[in-house]
């Protein structure tokens, strides 16, 4: 993109198990302009992470992701979401189990809510029905607490991000790579 040319930002905020494992991926992918993980859709505004973790609060833990919508259609980055998850499984994504690792997307508007019904559609097609991936207004966010931004970046060797996360940005890397963010 030529830097005169102004950007469209636009967010998105999606839920897909663990937000170290989207967060790490959606800061990967070029258009994304910045990536914060947070909690969303629960009763009331998010008090703390053991508190979304114990798993009665109704809350997701979430990424919300600011794009550049004219280099990275919603479309687009949706299709990355539903390729970085399994999106049939319901309140789990691998050992993660509990209602705060549901798959959803949380849209900010209608015209979001449009494009996430047809692309949700694709993916209910692709997977044979299976998907169990919520799709609901975004509501009573809030960011995770500050150790939980850039988790991977900055704990690579930690043991789940070493096994759980390097292998998604991995599976990312070789999937899109036309769509990786320079290294510059």
């Amino acid at each position: 993109m030529n830097s005169s040319t102004a950007t469209t930002p636009s967010t998105i905020t999606l839920g897909g198990g663990c937000f170290w494992c989207l967060e790490a991926v959606f800061q990967r992918l070029r258009g994304v302009l910045s990536v914060e993980s947070g909690y969303c859709n629960g009763n009331g505004l998010a008090t703390s992470y053991e508190a979304v973790c114990a798993g009665n609060t109704g809350h997701v833990e979430v990424v919300r992701v600011v794009f550049d919508a004219d280099e990275l259609p919603l479309a687009d980055l949706l299709r990355v979401f539903f390729h970085m998850h399994d999106a049939t499984t319901l309140n789990r994504q691998g050992a993660d189990v509990g209602p705060q690792y549901r798959s959803g997307i949380y849209f900010h508007d209608e015209a979001q809510h449009a494009v996430a019904r047809q692309v949700l559609a694709e993916a209910q097609a692709a997977l044979g029905g299976r998907a169990v991936t919520e799709l609901q207004a975004v509501r009573d966010y809030s960011a995770a607490e500050a150790y939980h931004q850039r988790y991977f970046e900055r704990n690579p060797t930690a043991g789940y991000c070493a096994f759980v996360v390097a292998p998604k940005v991995a599976k990312f890397q070789a999937a899109f790579a036309d769509r990786l963010r320079d290294a510059a």
